[in-house]
């Protein structure tokens, strides 16, 4: 598997809106992840945060992502609705071994942040060559 998504409330959080019809929590920062060829992507939604508020680390094949959404309401201003959420959020990804977490690449636009994680040379399928028995022949390996 090359990505692993570990929330643990998440399923708690699914079972429970099941039983009472209700979403027991927003998600702040909700995710795609797709392969591209020879490159895994993550997109997250991140609407509304200022990028230097993100901050990506991967430590041991974990990938941490921070990001801080602020209100803009001032402190004199009267609130009269506040769905949207605000604060710091965090996520944190599994990378498989077979992704090159040296080489991640990162772009914020729109409100979406966008990781480019290549998989490794050693991941990647090869052809070897076979000789004897008159020519030589290529297997997938």
């Amino acid at each position: 598997m090359m990505l692993m998504r570990t929330d643990p409330f998440r399923e708690l959080d699914r079972l429970t809106q099941q039983v009472l019809g209700t979403a027991a929590r927003p998600v702040a920062m909700p995710m795609d992840a797709f392969r591209d060829g020879d490159t895994f992507v993550v997109e997250l939604d991140l609407p509304g945060v200022d990028p230097e508020t993100i901050e990506l680390d991967v430590e041991r094949n974990v990938l941490n992502v921070k990001a801080e959404r602020r209100s803009n309401a001032g402190r004199d201003s009267e609130v009269l609705i506040a769905e949207r959420p605000t604060g710091t959020f965090s996520r944190q990804l599994f990378l498989g071994e077979t992704l090159d977490t040296e080489r991640i690449d990162a772009s914020y636009d729109a409100g979406v942040l966008r990781l480019r994680i290549p998989v490794a040379e050693h991941a990647k399928p090869r052809r070897i060559a076979i000789t004897g028995g008159g020519s030589p022949k290529q297997i997938s390996g």
